[in-house]
């Protein structure tokens, strides 16, 4: 059996047994742990000098008219999705406080959401490709419905008729990429269908529809910009388990999407014009110019807004959404050093909001609330967690030393190589600069907050609050000690992940 059959069923094996009795936290620990060091296991065992462009390949037909079947293997790519999501996971259930009701239900969504985002991102089949995120969605709709806080059920309702327009234009953008190609060739297959791609098989005057479509669904699941309202209500209202694999790992699967569906599929689409007629006027655009103003809206208005929040929860729900933009940036730049960038930022975002929420989370349970007027001083009283804070933030802003850094660094340069005419600065350079703004917003934002919460008088009422125990101390130090190792060590990951970028650019 493929390790990577393993790494979906047996969260999906150990939700079941919780929910028939097994003691829950230690099944669902127990699950996660086995499945971060398979996942370890993989990634020594890839080869990234093989021939073959997927590893550890599984298969079997579903329905043979429609060449549909599960189909899972995993390039370097995938396999570092795979490695955040395992991280993030096992850090997820081990901060879980002890749950007052439906105990059992909770841990199941948990690891529910676990198997979606895995099965997700090894999946070489657009039907399975889609259903294992959609598979993902609902515990995630009912996590924070059930076990959120503060205006949950608007939280919940608002997240599940946001995604679930996005999953449904996804849905016709992927039906119409089923649907355009000759009747005798159609697939769900994605390596036959980048084959297809290859020798013009798809090429289409539905092409660049179908394109504009998968990125505006992808993009609504991404939380891009003018569509990403919807998550940092949801993200404050969440448990924090919840809003650790959401934010940290779901939110990915459309970022991975672009890369491995939208564009080796749709070669060009991006860059053929649209023509749109409002009344008396009229507009030509590209949808990736578009998505280039779209990302500036995603690092400046929505950065200018995070500064503005007055909680802790909303202010990293907020930060998650503009760093959103970076990822953008260096998909645009479309060449080895963005995508790579890109892919890692994916990667080292996923571990820093994670351990900030993780923090958050902790800080709700212990002081019933997350405004920076009420809080001040912790670090006196809970030092540890003051520093841990600090790193994750550190790591945030983009400090050297930290993964974010490494991958920043390979975005702007990235984006910024791509030169204009030698006379005028492109798109994409003009992009870039006013996206560098970002990191002085991200830093003001995060640094006020870190000066919010543990600097300055403290407040009498949280004077005699206990430091943090082992139960959040070792996630924590997990999640950064992976943030630092990526920072320090950064080609271990670009190493694995080269090929499938190189593969992405020649199927351009």
């Amino acid at each position: 059996m493929s390790v990577l059959n393993l790494i979906i069923l047996i969260p999906i094996i150990a939700a079941a047994a919780v929910l028939l009795g097994a003691p829950a936290r230690r099944t669902a620990l127990g699950a996660a742990a086995v499945n971060l060091i398979l996942t370890l296991a993989a990634i020594f065992q890839f080869d990234p000098s093989s021939t073959e462009r997927f590893q550890f390949i599984s298969s079997f037909t579903v329905l043979d008219g429609w060449d549909m079947k599960y189909f899972v293997g995993a390039d370097g790519l995938s396999l570092l999705m795979l490695l955040l999501t395992a991280i993030v996971t096992l850090a997820a259930i081990w901060v879980t406080p002890a749950v007052s009701k439906f105990e059992k239900q909770f841990y199941a969504c948990l690891l529910f959401i676990s198997a979606g985002a895995a099965g997700a991102f090894a999946s070489l089949d657009l039907f399975f490709f889609y259903a294992f995120h959609e598979l993902a969605l609902i515990p995630t709709f009912l996590l924070i419905g059930i076990w959120g806080s503060g205006d949950r059920q608007a939280a919940a309702w608002k997240i599940t008729i946001y995604l679930s327009v996005g999953s449904f234009v996804l849905l016709v953008g992927l039906i119409g990429l089923y649907q355009i190609l000759p009747e005798t060739l159609r697939t769900f297959d994605i390596p036959k269908l980048q084959q297809l791609a290859a020798a013009g098989k798809l090429a289409s005057p539905d092409a660049n529809s179908i394109y504009l479509l998968l990125l505006i669904g992808f993009g609504i699941l991404i939380s891009l910009f003018p569509f990403h309202t919807w998550a940092p209500q949801a993200y404050a209202s969440a448990p924090a388990p919840a809003t650790m694999l959401h934010s940290g790992v779901l939110k990915k699967f459309g970022l991975y999407g672009l890369l491995r569906v939208a564009l080796p599929l749709l070669p060009g689409a991006g860059n053929q014009a649209f023509h749109l007629h409002l009344c008396c006027f009229g507009f030509t655009f590209t949808a990736n110019n578009l998505l280039l103003v779209l990302l500036v809206g995603n690092i400046l208005y929505v950065g200018l807004v995070t500064i503005a929040q007055k909680q802790l929860d909303l202010m990293l729900g907020y930060s998650s959404v503009m760093h959103m933009g970076y990822i953008f940036l260096g998909i645009a730049a479309f060449n080895p050093l963005g995508l790579t960038g890109a892919a890692l930022l994916m990667f080292s975002h996923g571990l820093s909001i994670a351990a900030l929420f993780a923090i958050a989370g902790h800080l709700r349970k212990r002081t019933d609330t997350l405004a920076f007027a009420n809080l001040g001083g912790l670090a006196k009283p809970m030092p540890v967690l003051g520093f841990l804070f600090g790193l994750a933030a550190f790591a945030s802003i983009g400090l050297p030393g930290f993964g974010n850094f490494a991958a920043e660094i390979m975005v702007f340069f990235g984006a910024f190589g791509n030169a204009g005419d030698g006379l005028h600065f492109s798109n994409l350079q003009i992009t870039t600069m006013l996206a560098l703004w970002g990191v002085v917003i991200s830093a003001v934002y995060m640094l006020r907050a870190y000066r919010a919460v543990f600097m300055g008088p403290i407040n009498k009422r949280w004077a005699q609050l206990p430091d943090i125990g082992s139960s959040l101390r070792a996630p924590l130090i997990l999640l950064i000690a992976a943030l630092l190792f990526a920072g320090f060590c950064p080609r271990v990951f670009t190493r694995i992940i080269q090929p499938a970028i190189q593969a992405l650019i020649a199927s351009r």
